[in-house]
């Protein structure tokens, strides 16, 4: 099964089971360092969950959201980084200003 819409190349069944073996794979790895969080360390736990949730976000954006770096999906990933840059900031910058107020007040 493949399919072309609106200009870009949608994935076979094939990809969609990649993704979604992938996509559970980096959810039990997710469960299991939870599960085992005390033999870990902390760095190890908080690495070891980042690049899962990393990796994982990445899954999802290429094999169900089919976005790639071709020419097609270009102003897609613009508009999704563009997103991701202003997340970035609102958080980061409600973070500053909430350490800033709690600094001042204690």
């Amino acid at each position: 099964m493949s399919d072309t819409h609106g200009g870009g190349a949608h994935l076979t069944t094939k990809g969609y089971i990649t993704g979604f073996i992938l996509a559970l794979i980096l959810t039990l790895v997710s469960f299991g360092i939870i599960m085992f969080r005390d033999s870990v360390s902390q760095t190890v736990l908080y690495t070891v969950l980042f690049l899962a949730m990393t990796v994982q976000m990445l899954v999802h954006v290429h094999y169900f959201l089919h976005l790639d770096t071709s020419k097609a999906q270009r102003w897609n990933v613009i508009a999704i980084g563009f997103t991701a840059i202003l997340l970035f900031i609102f958080i980061a910058g409600t973070m500053w200003v909430m350490y800033t107020l709690n600094s001042r007040m204690m």
